[in-house]
């Protein structure tokens, strides 16, 4: 489109109420402010846009033909300025936010039951991807918001610590029971089963190797020189719980989400010689966008929130 759209909304106005003085009041400009942009805009299209009678002005076939457009296009700008309104008005937004599918249940859920409740009309997007492709989402500014583990580095991303987890093994106590009576059969009778014994001998259950979780793991079990001659890799975290209620094996699993377990005694912590070191998770975002007004309002809420717990 050559014109200036001011152009246009002079001949809106003109065709709509057919009269140069009246348009001239709509618009708070003269007369000969009017008649001038519409010379100006014909002589650019090189048509005749108005035809001139004794109440005013009339649009010709050039005209009505392009009248049929303008109009179009003007109410498709009230729309828009409509819904923007609607959307300030009712707090409609869209939150569009990755996390892993472990984080996702545990910590995210209960952060979004209580913001819906307050927030109602706006629209949320859940990327479940592991916490590296999640990062990768974010810095690509294709998410707003990341639930993740810290990073080591923060080059242009905010993040806000929600706390520490801290990563444990965990089984039945028949499952270890078991494994007890398996390894004294292979042992002198003053040797005891060390943790290393034991990891080595269960069937070890751990997230798959595209999880943060997972390498975090490996790496402490190769930095301690444990070894494991089973192992058995599943998806989730809450697979790795249940299957380790089953007396499968050994899962190794995160504190906070199996305190209920821990309590009822339906699973019991193996204790470590060294414990590994917790992780720090929370939110992060770019710090170097305009956030959106649904972004600014969750970031408020669990700023909030975590205020309120501490």
């Amino acid at each position: 489109m050559d014109q200036n759209l001011s152009l246009y909304k002079v001949f809106y106005t003109v065709a709509n109420t057919g009269n140069i003085s009246k348009a001239a009041s709509e618009l708070f400009i003269s007369q000969p402010a009017i008649s001038k942009s519409i010379r100006k805009l014909e002589q650019s299209l090189d048509v005749t846009l108005f035809s001139r009678n004794s109440r005013g002005v009339q649009l010709t076939e050039e005209g009505e033909i392009l009248y049929g457009y303008v109009q179009s296009a003007f109410y498709s700008l009230q729309l828009g300025e409509s819904q923007l309104k609607k959307i300030n008005d009712l707090g409609i937004g869209h939150l569009h936010i990755g996390v892993s599918t472990t984080l996702c249940k545990y910590m995210l859920l209960p952060y979004l039951k209580d913001f819906i409740a307050t927030h109602p009309h706006v629209r949320i997007t859940i990327e479940c991807q592991s916490t590296n492709h999640t990062l990768q989402l974010l810095r690509e500014n294709k998410i707003d918001l990341g639930l993740i583990g810290r990073p080591d580095r923060l080059h242009h991303v905010h993040f806000d610590s929600l706390g520490e987890i801290e990563d444990i093994f965990v089984s039945t106590q028949s499952y270890l029971d078991n494994l007890s009576v398996r390894n004294s059969r292979h042992k002198q009778p003053a040797q005891e089963n060390t943790v290393a014994d034991v990891l080595k001998s269960a069937t070890l259950m751990l997230l798959d190797k595209e999880n943060m979780t997972r390498q975090y793991i490996d790496d402490y079990l190769s930095l301690h020189h444990i070894e494991s001659n089973n192992q058995l890799e599943v998806s989730t975290m809450d697979l790795l719980i249940e299957f380790a209620k089953v007396g499968l094996g050994v899962a190794c699993v995160i504190r906070q989400f199996v305190e209920k377990e821990l309590a009822d005694g339906s699973l019991v912590e193996i204790p470590l010689d060294r414990s590994m070191n917790k992780r720090e998770i929370g939110f992060a975002y770019l710090d170097n966008i305009q956030q959106t007004s649904a972004v600014k309002e969750f970031i408020s809420f669990y700023h909030s929130r975590s205020q309120e717990e501490n």
